[in-house]
């Protein structure tokens, strides 16, 4: 199969179809809307648990317990969506997935390494994000580290 083609299975039908890959743009918009939901999520359930429980709100330290607790539901957020529907909810909006260049499953292994270990590299080098605007495959240093990158979902 030509790598610029994708293969898709369900239960009742196989797919082809040509691939689109997400520019830098289009990834941006779609992470930040998860930022969004992320920092919904922290708003919505970790503050007011913490209130109630009358754990301190300090947000200046990084080790403080509201602020492991926000990078934890990041976290889990982005390697939970990604691994069971290959999309974030900025991904979903933006009609984005995450791919496996060998069209396999995305596998724990995989996942949370693009999602953890790869993210806080690819953040931590200031070109780590901004090379998908200039590889052919749209691939940032997360996603050339696992050999996944992200497609606009044609359907």
């Amino acid at each position: 199969m030509d790598i610029n083609e994708y293969q898709e299975t369900t239960p009742d039908r196989k797919e082809n179809y040509t691939v689109r890959y997400a520019g830098f743009w289009m990834r941006f918009w779609a992470y930040l809307l998860d930022l969004v939901v992320v920092g919904s999520i922290v708003r919505l359930l970790i503050k007011p648990i913490f209130r109630l429980l009358d754990i301190p709100l300090s947000e200046t330290n990084m080790f403080a317990p509201v602020s492991i607790s926000s990078a934890v539901i990041f976290y889990l957020y982005f390697v939970l969506m990604t691994k069971y529907l290959n999309q974030t909810l900025g991904k979903m909006v933006f009609g984005l997935k995450v791919v496996d260049l060998k069209n396999d499953q995305l596998t724990w292994g995989t996942i949370l390494f693009r999602e953890w270990i790869g993210r806080f590299i690819s953040a931590t080098i200031i070109f780590g994000y901004i090379i998908v605007a200039f590889l052919p495959k749209k691939q940032g240093l997360h996603d050339l580290f696992t050999d996944t990158t992200v497609i606009h979902v044609e359907r």
